[in-house]
């Protein structure tokens, strides 16, 4: 019988509350390539426009938004292009809700490919967070163009030098949306009345962020309350880096960091615990 240490990976049991292997995810960065390039692939496999679509829906959002809260209910936007407020805080919610809600599925939606193969499970979440980037990188590109349309044209727009910490806020916002995930995965796999809330949840949590409103139109408790939601001071702090509108709440983003930070490290403990015995009860 050969010895152990012929071997170049022994896969041994988890027992501990905290065991991700942050080396052993590196070394599976490749499948994680892989699956960004699968949830492509499928999302947009036999559609007539493909990737076309990861424009033409924020664009119809922003329409619709600007013609229901702009022009309809005619919501303040603090002086700024309705199509610019509303596609920038569009384009950052829909980065947020949609990892948010595919994280969410990890384990009811893996559950085939978790009970065939070993890999990390924390895998499979990473790469959707990944793969968002990559519909949030277009989709931004679409509004800087806009943005630079309406500077030449003389609008009320004022981009700053907070814009170098855009690649930071999108990290905490990856981080965030990651943490809410695994924590709904985690529970999911037990509770699965969660996984039809999900949805709704998320939708009534847009209202509750600063999307289709800018936060100066709200006062007292109520914005407090707004603000301590640790998406609202991201897009606030987002707005006022390229537009110029509102302010940047430093002390909510202080807490919105914090909260980010306390619900991921929450999401990867119950995520640890669960990927041992999930395969007994999805």
């Amino acid at each position: 019988m050969e010895s152990n240490n012929n071997w170049t990976t022994i896969i041994k049991p988890k027992t501990g509350w905290f065991d991700i292997n942050l080396k052993e995810l590196l070394q599976y960065k490749d499948l994680i390539i892989m699956f960004v390039k699968r949830d492509f692939k499928t999302l947009y496999k036999q559609t007539i426009l493909g990737p076309l679509w990861i424009i033409i829906n924020p664009l119809l959002t922003t329409i619709m938004f600007t013609i229901v809260f702009g022009n309809i209910a005619n919501i303040s936007t603090d002086g700024m292009p309705q199509i610019l407020f509303y596609m920038l805080g569009t384009t950052v919610w829909t980065y947020f809700s949609t990892c948010l809600t595919k994280t969410s599925a990890t384990f009811t939606g893996n559950a085939a490919i978790f009970g065939k193969v070993y890999f990390p499970r924390l895998v499979t979440p990473i790469s959707i967070v990944v793969s968002g980037l990559i519909n949030f990188a277009v989709q931004f590109v679409m509004f800087l163009g806009f943005m630079i349309y309406y500077y030449i044209i003389g609008a009320t727009v004022c981009p700053n030098i907070y814009i170098l910490m855009t690649p930071l806020l999108l990290v905490q916002l990856a981080l965030l949306s990651l943490g809410f995930g695994v924590i709904i995965s985690s529970l999911t796999t037990k509770y699965r009345d969660l996984a039809i809330l999900v949805t709704f949840g998320v939708q009534l949590w847009m209202y509750a962020t600063p999307v289709v409103y800018p936060a100066s139109q709200i006062d007292g408790t109520l914005k407090t309350l707004m603000m301590l939601n640790p998406v609202s001071p991201i897009i606030e702090f987002f707005r006022y880096a390229f537009l110029g509108s509102g302010s940047i709440p430093w002390n909510f983003l202080g807490i919105s960091i914090a909260t980010t930070v306390v619900v991921l490290f929450i999401g990867v403990i119950l995520f640890s615990r669960v990927e041992k015995t999930f395969m007994d009860t999805v």
